[in-house]
């Protein structure tokens, strides 16, 4: 079975160019189920460059599901099996105004995108990728 992954080394991806925020805004949750901004959000702001983008992508959609610890191992290679869509389409940087550096390991951080670290991101030999517009 083909394993694909979502993880990028050395990389910065840039907020979407249509992205409202003017700085990197904490998503709200809504209720009581947390968006999978608020998870992505929650996740990666309290452990910066602990988990791959891989490893955050499944924590979103194994808590969505309500995967108990038993099924987790399987669900992960069923999940990875095809592909997915990776942090250049998350909320947090199409609509919160987040920069995701991935480090050489492939491990994440966010920098708001007003914040001096993401103008040094963008601005250096760091290879950059642009998230996804909301709107074609």
């Amino acid at each position: 079975m083909k394993v694909h992954t979502t993880n990028y080394e050395n990389t910065f991806i840039e907020v979407a160019d249509d992205c409202p925020a003017a700085g990197g805004e904490v998503p709200p949750i809504k209720g009581d189920a947390k968006t999978v901004a608020a998870i992505e959000y929650e996740m990666i702001s309290k452990n910066p460059y602990k988990f791959t983008s891989d490893d955050v992508l499944f924590q979103v959609f194994a808590e969505r599901k309500d995967l108990t610890e038993s099924e987790l191992e399987e669900a992960r290679k069923q999940f990875f099996s095809k592909g997915q869509a990776c942090m250049r389409a998350s909320p947090l940087t199409k609509r919160y105004g987040w920069g995701v550096h991935n480090d050489q390991e492939g491990k994440i951080a966010l920098y708001a995108c007003d914040s001096p670290e993401y103008k040094k991101f963008t601005s250096g030999d760091m290879k950059t990728v642009k998230a996804m517009k909301s709107k074609r």
